[in-house]
Parts: structure tokens; C-alpha cells; sequence
């Protein structure tokens, strides 16, 4: 309890702070001026009647994650509720077309004592799922003080997390060692979080493979296969500030033996497409921006992908994605996954810490190369462009890895069972498939030397 008094005081006495922080955020776009009430914990939708199951994911790549998850539940109790709470506007945007019938999307309250109690008082979920890594006190306390269960799914602790956690060890074992189920992407991180004091922490696999294909309009990447047939395609993925250099530079590696190359950048946020474009053109690049220009024109060098929502499109252009936030250090790397799905042979570079699993399994199986620096990412993207039959069969050997593990949210949620609220309705005799919501697939890639 002595860490409640300390934390609950702290945020007490920041408040004034607090206020100003979300107000900045508020001017630099980062919070939705319309919604921006819910993060104070004001509701913008009535409570559904009966029974309502509450997943809070931090971010995209969370929310991602938690698509199948939903999906399941739905199909379990078509009758109950779904509540997703995230914390970002891009991740609000980018499930508003996914989230399965039942389902809404709130952002997340602010952890401010206040705040999480009008929230859980309009909402009364049943049980709280945590997805990976995002445990603010408040909400944890204030669910289990109700008497409601609460279990993390996924959960992601790296080693640095790990050590930091270790200096405060009460406050540890009350929040992680309260779930009542936890369960962890990997082995490790199921080590690391008993060591923390979550007793019963397991492993059934990583939530993220079970995500379905992103979205793909067969149109539009009709009409991108067409402005850009002949031409040989590669991708940057997600990418971070500091990365995009690193793959321009790899460009000009490239083009003395590609002369026609069409590198495509898709910045992990679409509003620095500005700042990034400025910064390739000072750099001597023709560059072009698919918010301004839907396909990329002839002369084009770099083509920046600065919308949200269409990056199944680009990993379906190509042959060939490094994946972004992995070149540099601190973010981790994001989810080849996606990219495996759709038939691009992922690059990983030096740090792809929030997917070392994945990435390792995918590297042992052949389905992924390494990277590390501008040489090494054109080294790899010239032998795949002049080798079709190996890319074809690394781009294989990622989607086996990727269909082996598919079943995971079956797994997670034969584990949530007991935790659930008996359904509102009769429960369907075989559950609808994770991905049986997700648009239609792609249209199959062209023959090897034709448009792609």
C-alpha cells in the first residue's frame, strides 16, 4: 500500500504539469480535440447492455495484436461488448474500419485518480485484458479494488525493462503479481515477469502472428503495380527519424546498378512526410509524396508512403522491406509479421528487440535477412532484385513460420476462458477464424520480371 500513497500522491501534486503536457500534445496533433474529453475519462458512448470485455492496447502494433483477439470474442458471446482502449490518435484511426461488431474504441484515461474512476464507473468492464507492456497504476488498482479480474496477454518485458522494474520491487509484485493470468510472448519474458512476482506467468506463443493480413484496396494496388511496372521496388518500413538517411543512402548505393529504382519510405508517422521529403529533396533526391500524388510519377527517386492505413499496399508492391525502427536504437523494430504475410522478404536490422522472438524464428528458418548498416540493406535488396528464385523461397520460409503459429489467439483464449463473463448468448458451435473479418486478400503478385 506504501506505493499506492507515494504514486497516487506524485500524480496528486504533478497535475498542474499533467495539464499542461496534454495541452501540448494537444496542439501538436498527438490528441483528438473531438475526443479529447476521454482522456480525462469522460465517456463519448453510452455503456452497451450485458457483459463487455475491456482490452487496453497501447499503440498500433498492440492493436494490431489485438484484431484476433477481439474477433474470437466476438464470435464467442455475438451478443456482448468490446471495449479497446488505446492512447494514440493514429491507432484510433487505424482501428475505426477493423474493430469487429460489438466492439468500440475509447482512448485510454489518463491515470489521474479522478479520471480512472469516472471511466470505470461508466463502463464497468467484466474483466480487463492488458496488452504487452503498458500497466498504468491507477487502472490496475482501481479494477482489482472492484473485485473484477485482469490478465496480461502478450505481455513484453525486455531486459532493460526487466532491470528497471527491479529497483522498485513492491511496486512490481502489486502490479504485475496481481493479474490474475499473465501471459508473456516468449519463455524469457515469462521468466522475467515471475521473477517479478507474476507466479503463474506462461507462454503460449506471440499474439502477433495471429494478427490478420493488413488491409489491402485491390484498386489502388492495381493502379501502383501499373505506374510503377518495369520498375524494380523496395520498401522502408515504419520507419523512424534517423532511418530514413540511412535508407536514402542505401538508394544511392543502389541506382549506378538500378538506374530506374523506386525506393518507397513510409514513415511510422505519416505527419513527418513533410519534414522527411524536405530533408531527402536538400539531399539532391526526387522525391514525391503519395498524399499529393497517388502513384508515383517516372522521375520519381523516393516515393514517401505519408498515409495512414495503406501499408499492406506497399508490402504487397514489393519484394523486398526493411523493417523500420530496427536500423537505429530505441524503438525496437515493428512486425515483420506483416510483412511475411503479404509476400515482401522482411530485412532486420540491428535491433529488433520488441520482436526478438519472431525475428529469431524467422531468421532460423530462413524467412528473414539481416541488415545492418546502408551497405548491408543494398547488398541484400540487389541480390533479391537479381535473384527472383530466392526471394521466392526465403518469402516461402517466412510464411510457413508465419501460418505454424497462427493458432496462438486459440491458445490465449482457451487460457482467458475462465476469466470471461458467461456469454449474453449461445455460444457458436465452431468460433469464426481470427482474420474472418479482415478485408479481401491482394491480388496474386505478377510473374517474376513482370509489373509488381
Amino acid at each position: 500500500m506504501l506505493w499506492r500513497g507515494l504514486y497516487r500522491s506524485a500524480v496528486g501534486l504533478g497535475a498542474p504539469l499533467l495539464s499542461v503536457y496534454l495541452k501540448r500534445r494537444l496542439a501538436r496533433g498527438k490528441e483528438d480535440p473531438k475526443r479529447f474529453a476521454e482522456r480525462r475519462g469522460l465517456a463519448s458512448a453510452a455503456r452497451p447492455e450485458g457483459p463487455l470485455v475491456w482490452i487496453h492496447a497501447a499503440s498500433n502494433g498492440e492493436a494490431m495484436s489485438a484484431q484476433p483477439l477481439m474477433e474470437r470474442l466476438a464470435a464467442r458471446d455475438p451478443a456482448g461488448a468490446i471495449l479497446l482502449t488505446t492512447g494514440t490518435v493514429t491507432s484510433a484511426r487505424l482501428m475505426a474500419s477493423r474493430l469487429p461488431p460489438g466492439a468500440l474504441h475509447q482512448f485510454a484515461p489518463v491515470d489521474r485518480t479522478a479520471w480512472v474512476e469516472r471511466f470505470l464507473a461508466h463502463w464497468r468492464p467484466d474483466v480487463g485484458v492488458w496488452l504487452e507492456s503498458e500497466l498504468w497504476p491507477n487502472l490496475l488498482w482501481q479494477m482489482r479494488d472492484s473485485g473484477r479480474p485482469t490478465a496480461l496477454v502478450n505481455g513484453r518485458i525486455s531486459t532493460r525493462s526487466f532491470e528497471r522494474w527491479r529497483r522498485t520491487p513492491g511496486l512490481a509484485r502489486d502490479l504485475i503479481g496481481g493479474f490474475d493470468l499473465c501471459l508473456a510472448q516468449t519463455p524469457a519474458e515469462a521468466d522475467r515477469l515471475r521473477a517479478l512476482g507474476a507466479a503463474d506467468a506462461d507462454c503460449v506463443g506471440n499474439l502477433k502472428f495471429s494478427a490478420p493480413p493488413l488491409p489491402i484496396d485491390p484498386d489502388l494496388l492495381a493502379a501502383l503495380r501499373h505506374a510503377v511496372a518495369g520498375r524494380p521496388v523496395w520498401l522502408a518500413a515504419s520507419t523512424h527519424p534517423g532511418e530514413e538517411e540511412i535508407v536514402a543512402d542505401a538508394h544511392a548505393r543502389l541506382a549506378p546498378d538500378h538506374p530506374d529504382l523506386l525506393t518507397v519510405i513510409a514513415p511510422r508517422h505519416p505527419v513527418r512526410g513533410g519534414a522527411v521529403a524536405e530533408a531527402l529533396r536538400s539531399e539532391g533526391f526526387r522525391v514525391a509524396r503519395r498524399s499529393e500524388t497517388p502513384t508515383p510519377p517516372a522521375d520519381a527517386e523516393i516515393y514517401l508512403a505519408d498515409t495512414l492505413g495503406e501499408l499492406g499496399l506497399f508490402y504487397s508492391l514489393v519484394d523486398a522491406a526493411v523493417i523500420g525502427g530496427s536500423l537505429i536504437r530505441g524503438p525496437g523494430g515493428h512486425n515483420p509479421v506483416e510483412a511475411v504475410q503479404l509476400g515482401a522478404v522482411p530485412l532486420l536490422g540491428p535491433d529488433m528487440s520488441n520482436f526478438e522472438t519472431v525475428a529469431a524464428e524467422l531468421r532460423a528458418a530462413g524467412g528473414a535477412l539481416g541488415v545492418v548498416d546502408a551497405g548491408e540493406i543494398a547488398n541484400a535488396v540487389s541480390r533479391l532484385l537479381a535473384a527472383p528464385a530466392e526471394r521466392a523461397a526465403i518469402a516461402n520460409a517466412g510464411g510457413q513460420v508465419a501460418a505454424r503459429n497462427r493458432d496462438v489467439v486459440a491458445r490465449v483464449m482457451a487460457r482467458l476462458e475462465p476469466l470471461l463473463p458467461a456469454p449474453a448468448a449461445p455460444v457458436p458451435s465452431e468460433p469464426a477464424p481470427s482474420g474472418s473479418a479482415s478485408p479481401a486478400p491482394a491480388p496474386p503478385r505478377e510473374a517474376a520480371g513482370g509489373a509488381r
